[in-house]
């Protein structure tokens, strides 16, 4: 699924060579999805990183939520042959 809170994560993230060595950012910005979800992931507050990044949005910020959640949505296990 690629809604989150109504919200499809393609229109805010980008993945293209060019930028980041292909790693997902924010679109508009050389900031990384992983970066933010770091950010996340540690505890800091939302309000904190806005403030540090002016660039991002409230927005951003759940579409990197919302990628995070298709990625492991899409993950899957299988058991190797025997």
């Amino acid at each position: 699924m690629e809604y989150y809170q109504g919200m499809s994560w393609p229109d805010r993230i980008v993945i293209d060579p060019e930028i980041l060595a292909g790693k997902p950012v924010v679109r508009g910005t050389r900031l990384a999805v992983e970066f933010i979800l770091d950010l996340l992931a540690a505890g800091e507050p939302e309000a904190d990183i806005l403030s540090n990044y002016p660039g991002l949005t409230h927005d951003d910020v759940l579409a990197c939520l919302a990628y995070a959640s298709h990625l492991a949505h899409e993950y899957r296990a299988y058991p190797l042959p025997v």
